[in-house]
């Protein structure tokens, strides 16, 4: 799914080690504290390469979310075709998250730190990170849909709190205790399926 309106993109080595160079340094360090010639500078490119490469820093900016968006959406489709009970493909995504915070070097989710970044609704970095949780809406409210949840807007709803909530507590504390708490939240949300209707 694209949650960008950037053209498509020719590939090439330089591109790549921009946009490889750029979610490193952004995803570690903050995408505005960070300039384009330290990203220039990183790559081992010239100012014009970029430039070719990506108009502005935004694009740079946009295309490291779609990357992120693109890694994040290839998982979901793997762990759906590992997983065809509803249930257990909520589950899976939990234990992704949890994964996730339990990386080491994790700083929260990569779209909830350029939020606090871009106050701007209609910024085309704020639009991208609306489309990117929107879609991660859509696909956790269709989960509890097929799980046959009552109301699956409401616990897609809960869910993505919580996943939010569990991201930016693993960031500003324990990991393990912020992925331990999102699982038993998860947990207690696909409860549903085994209380009568």
């Amino acid at each position: 799914m694209q949650i960008t309106t950037l053209p498509p993109a020719k590939d090439s080595e330089a591109r790549e080690r921009l946009l490889s160079t750029a979610t490193a340094i952004f995803y570690a360090e903050g995408i505005n504290s960070v300039g384009v010639d330290r990203i220039v500078s990183a790559s081992n490119v010239t100012r014009a390469t970029f430039y070719r490469h990506f108009p502005s820093k935004q694009d740079l900016v946009l295309a490291y979310l779609q990357t992120v968006h693109d890694a994040i959406e290839a998982r979901q489709i793997e762990r759906a075709a590992a997983h065809d009970e509803p249930q257990r493909l909520l589950a899976a995504v939990g234990a992704d998250i949890c994964a996730q915070i339990e990386t080491p070097g994790f700083r929260g989710c990569a779209f909830i730190c350029a939020a606090a970044e871009f106050e701007d609704r209609d910024n085309p970095v704020s639009r991208a990170i609306r489309a990117h949780r929107d879609w991660f809406f859509g696909v956790v409210r269709d989960a509890f849909g097929a799980a046959g949840h009552p109301q699956p807007e409401d616990a897609a709803r809960r869910y993505v709190m919580l996943r939010d909530g569990a991201m930016v507590g693993g960031h500003l504390g324990d990991p393990a205790a912020a992925a331990q708490t999102f699982r038993r939240s998860v947990d207690g949300l696909l409860r549903f399926a085994d209380e009568p209707a």
